[in-house]
């Protein structure tokens, strides 16, 4: 069975089968849930981080939650992450980045927190800039690569995708090459140095002008052969294939994120495959905000998607899709889905 963690506008819903229906549950209510990480390796830890009150962590697989996050000097928690390389007593190293945008770490399961403060005097940091709030940024997202101990990327939304090799206590900017705007960005355990991004500014992977290199985000370049839409969203790579990908993909961010004007898609591809649309079984792209998509390490060839019309799940690595038939709430409003983690029961 798997469980599904889905941050939602009005609340942090938690959905698993029961009796052979998928029910759901609603936390945090009220907080604007922005982001969730579950360390692999201990999956009762989960982590939730909200809009305007701080940083939650549930011990038991999301049945409670309780604050944490001394040490956080901002309310605004706007990613998350667990490292499953660094571990301390038993417990991956976290990760929290915020708005403005500032990056913490923990050691003790999210207890106390170390800013690593080096990243805010990166050179780029004064043009960092997020257009519907323009006299700030945040940290959109974190990414422990899962096979080097200490290396981590961090992107800024907008301005910069950074690295660190130790541990986040230095810092390189930005590549000239590299990504401006990423929203998700993604390892895998089966290819060494390869980092996929979806961006504001388009799909991009490491290697040098168009031809694919491995290294770790020294050079990048956009293989987005058949994409008709630009402004990049999620990206999740099937957890047995590193080359079987699906983005969701809107025009822009006017397409991807307003209910009023919302239109977007979901492409997949394999191996040095072109990028195909699929359309089966998903809803109408009007009126369809940008979906997160993720993959659950216990279902190779399976994705799942978000968005403001349901959870969906792909069984055939994203040729086709159907409705998770979750029992949503009466009255409940999905609006956009913030993120989305599916793992096993």
């Amino acid at each position: 069975m798997t469980k599904l963690y889905i941050a939602i506008d009005e609340a942090l819903a938690v959905a698993c089968q029961r009796n052979g229906e998928w029910i759901v549950d609603l936390h945090l209510v009220g907080s604007q849930p922005q982001c969730i990480a579950v360390d692999s390796l201990r999956p009762e830890q989960v982590y939730c981080g909200t809009f305007d009150q701080g940083l939650w962590r549930s011990g038991d697989a999301g049945d409670t939650w309780e604050h944490v996050g001394t040490g956080i000097i901002h309310e605004k928690v706007m990613a998350v992450a667990v490292s499953v390389t660094e571990r301390v007593n038993n417990c991956g190293v976290v990760y929290a980045g915020t708005e403005p945008s500032a990056l913490f770490r923990s050691e003790d399961s999210g207890n106390t927190w170390q800013e690593l403060a080096a990243l805010r005097h990166l050179p780029s940091a004064p043009t960092w800039s997020f257009p519907p709030r323009p006299y700030t940024s945040h940290i959109r997202w974190i990414t422990p690569d899962p096979l080097v101990a200490g290396r981590i990327f961090a992107a800024v939304e907008a301005g910069a995708l950074v690295r660190s090799l130790d541990s986040g206590q230095t810092w390189e900017d930005r590549k000239p090459s590299g990504p401006f705007d990423t929203h998700t960005l993604i390892m895998h355990r089966l290819a060494p140095n390869r980092l996929y991004s979806a961006a504001g500014d388009g799909f991009m992977r490491p290697g040098n002008g168009f031809v694919a290199s491995d290294d770790g985000g020294e050079t990048w370049y956009r293989p987005d052969t058949g994409l008709q839409h630009h402004y990049l969203w999620s990206v999740a790579a099937d957890p047995a294939d590193p080359t079987t990908l699906v983005i969701s993909a809107a025009h822009g961010p006017q397409e991807a994120h307003n209910s009023q004007r919302a239109e977007s898609a979901i492409y997949r591809r394999s191996g040095d495959s072109q990028w195909q649309r699929v359309r089966d079984g998903l809803p109408e792209p009007r009126g369809l905000l940008t979906s997160v998509l993720v993959a659950n390490e216990a279902e190779p060839g399976v994705f799942y998607a978000a968005n403001n019309k349901g959870v969906f799940r792909s069984a055939d690595a994203g040729y086709t899709w159907e409705i998770v038939p979750i029992r949503w709430p009466a009255g409940l409003r999905l609006g956009r889905a913030h993120a989305l983690v599916a793992l096993p029961a």
